[in-house]
């Protein structure tokens, strides 16, 4: 169903370099949120396994602050975002990967007043996203910048995009072609924008559907997903699911090109996909008294409202699902928000096994050589072998929260602590 661009070269030996030269750089680069595919997989051979906060730990980097972003990577050079906690600093730093020094540390915005939010959010949520020169920082409804990567200088800057998140800002950017691409999805507007990444212009804009939304309380409106873009027979498609509704937009246009209703409050979880079908949690919904959200698998080759078409199976879950899946090999791992780590066929819908785990998991897993990592907010890692039969393979402590999403570079494991940035191998 889906189509992939394939590497057109005169010869097999070029062709051979030049997906060699690819998986070399997608080992030594993660440049948006999840990964180059912002899918949390990792093509790494290897990948630490066991460790505590006194073995293979290579550097630990102590990070001013508190913010959930995560890391991304380019070039030997880690740039995260980080605030004060009051919100009153927001700003980028890099890090050396090869020695854990603090490159780099520039204040980016200090906003003239600062809203409330969710006590177990930070005003540096967002994931940065990077490609070679250029780093852009996002804070929500605080403000968007473009840096160099080279000396921290802005490029450009927008604070002009504003947008009642309420409970803090969560989405992270997304970078496509010539633009970035940003979820601003709060209680007064649900809008998505795209911007000249050169610019910073707006080169276009779309608003959630009105029919949707208009129905739904102030504060079931808002979401914090970052989307992902496929590619479905030739086009490629932008996969968005917000509070009330999972949108298909042309990344191009910002055009409606499907839908899939169903929610009436907060997303946080991504889209995720495995080549055939698009998988997403979606808002949760109130029947009598219960409420759940339900994870669904959506034939993503349809047009229109395609609810009642295209929809391959679907799980209820608990609400307000912060984590967002990995699909690979057929199956698709998830830990929910009651703790229960699962694998499922990704074909069916049908749960493989399942374990309850110690802790919240806010933070995503990412696959690296053949096995699954879950941070929790406490500072363990939980390594489990990807296949049919549940294998833990390790619990690991560090000091301090994780609420960040692992990054995999070079065989080694960047993990982002409440206080600390450590990269272990």
């Amino acid at each position: 169903m889906f189509s992939s661009r394939p590497i057109s070269a005169p010869f097999i030996i070029i062709s051979a370099l030049l997906f060699f030269n690819q998986q070399v750089h997608a080992q030594q680069s993660w440049t948006n949120f999840r990964g180059n595919n912002l899918d949390g997989i990792s093509e790494a051979t290897s990948c630490p396994i066991k460790w505590t906060p006194d073995s293979a730990i290579v550097w630990k980097t102590k990070i001013h602050g508190r913010a959930w972003s995560s890391p991304v990577v380019i070039d030997n050079q880690i740039w995260m975002t980080t605030a004060s906690t009051d919100g009153k600093e927001m700003s980028a730093v890099c890090v050396d990967f090869r020695t854990g020094e603090i490159l780099k540390d520039a204040i980016v915005f200090r906003p003239d007043s600062i809203e409330s939010k969710h006590d177990i959010n930070s005003y540096a949520t967002p994931t940065p996203c990077i490609e070679q020169e250029f780093v852009y920082v996002h804070f929500g409804q605080y403000g968007t910048a473009c840096l160099r990567t080279s000396d921290a200088s802005v490029v450009w800057q927008r604070s002009d995009m504003y947008c009642k998140h309420v409970q803090g800002p969560g989405s992270s950017p997304l970078i496509y072609k010539n633009m970035l691409i940003l979820h601003l999805e709060g209680t007064d507007r649900q809008r998505i924008i795209a911007l000249d990444k050169a610019t910073g212009s707006t080169i276009w804009e779309t608003e959630r559907p009105a029919e949707l939304y208009d129905k739904l309380e102030p504060i079931g409106k808002k979401a914090y997903i970052t989307p992902i873009i496929i590619n479905v027979n030739g086009r490629d498609l932008m996969i968005s699911n917000g509070s009330a509704v999972c949108i298909a937009y042309d990344p191009m246009t910002g055009q409606e090109v499907w839908r899939v209703a169903q929610g009436e409050d907060s997303t946080i979880s991504m889209p995720v996909t495995d080549g055939n079908m698009v998988y997403f949690y979606t808002g949760f919904v109130t029947k009598g008294d219960d409420r759940y959200a339900e994870l669904f698998a959506v034939d993503p080759s349809g047009s229109g409202d395609v609810t009642s078409t295209h929809i391959r199976w679907r799980m209820e879950a608990p609400i307000l699902q912060l984590s967002t899946p990995i699909v690979r090999d057929g199956l698709l791992y998830t830990v929910d928000t009651k703790n229960i780590i699962m694998c499922i066929e990704a074909t069916t819908g049908e749960i493989v096994w399942s374990t309850r785990a110690k802790g919240k998991f806010n933070s995503s897993p990412v696959f690296a050589a053949g096995n699954i990592y879950f941070c929790s907010t406490t500072g363990e890692t939980t390594v489990i072998k990807a296949g049919r039969e549940y294998e833990k393979l390790a619990a690991n402590e560090l000091d301090g929260e994780i609420w960040t999403t692992p990054v995999v570079i070079d065989n080694s494991l960047l993990i982002r602590t409440s206080e600390y940035l450590y990269k272990i191998h």
